[in-house]
């Protein structure tokens, strides 16, 4: 993949559905060559969006309002062809366990073209270990990336009663380190809700569901909006709009 540092796009569809942050949420621009080519040849897509909880969708009304299912509805819209989206997030597991399974998930014939990987919410609040955290991340990225699958990193969500906001950034970090260290682009929710929650409280918490934490339905639908803008323009990357080259601003 080609890698360039930059600022996020601002389509009809997040735009529509009034999502953007006012601050970059996508770290940088690869391009998605494998996907590219299944796309050029009318060939199905296969996605695994594998994580935790926000994965699963807790916090939605229905499985029908998780962000797998969502982005599964806007990708094939946009893309016009078939993509199906495995939806492999389990509520409560940290990163050795998810590892673990990104694993045996690529060891299968019919693994993956991409995997969309929401990594390290339940790692910063529960007392994870940092080194071992960013070695586990790689573990994972490395494994993906020797079979030839592409990863979307999406890193932790923002949420307004973080205990210890210093070391929960401090595991943001690291997943943005470790995106770069391996050339692998980061979705960064946790910029993104932030600028909502600096936006207004209100917007903030029309995002979140009642338990102030995971995201509900209207979260969940923007996540996949801005999802599926960003993986349109790494797939077709010279028929998005200019952007401005810029570094990835810390949280």
């Amino acid at each position: 993949m080609s890698l360039l540092v930059i600022g996020m796009s601002y389509s009809a569809l997040s735009d529509e559905a009034g999502c953007s942050g006012a601050k970059p949420i996508l770290s940088a621009q690869a391009k998605m060559e494998r996907l590219a080519s299944r796309l050029k040849k009318s060939e199905p897509v296969r996605i695994l969006a594998i994580g935790s909880s926000s994965t699963q969708g807790i916090g939605a009304s229905s499985p029908a309002f998780s962000y797998p299912v969502q982005l599964q509805a806007d990708l094939t819209r946009i893309w016009k062809g078939t993509v199906v989206i495995e939806n492999a997030g389990i509520g409560g597991e940290t990163i050795p366990e998810t590892v673990a399974r990104l694993e045996a998930a690529l060891l299968k014939a019919d693994k993956p073209d991409l995997v969309i990987w929401q990594v390290g919410t339940n790692d910063a609040v529960m007392g994870g270990d940092e080194g071992q955290f960013s070695d586990f991340l790689r573990q994972g990225i490395d494994a993906a990336q020797e079979v030839g699958v592409e990863v979307l990193l999406v890193d932790q969500q923002y949420f307004p009663a973080i205990k210890d906001l210093g070391r929960y950034e401090r595991f943001v970090r690291l997943v943005g380190t470790a995106g770069a260290a391996e050339q692998v682009p980061v979705f960064s929710r946790y910029r993104l809700m932030k600028a909502w929650g600096e936006r207004s409280p209100d917007v903030l918490g029309s995002m979140l569901s009642s338990d102030g934490f995971h995201m509900g339905d209207r979260g969940y639908d923007c996540l996949a909006h801005l999802l599926a803008d960003s993986l349109r323009a790494m797939v077709a990357p010279a028929e998005a709009p200019n952007r401005a080259v810029a570094a990835a601003p810390r949280p």
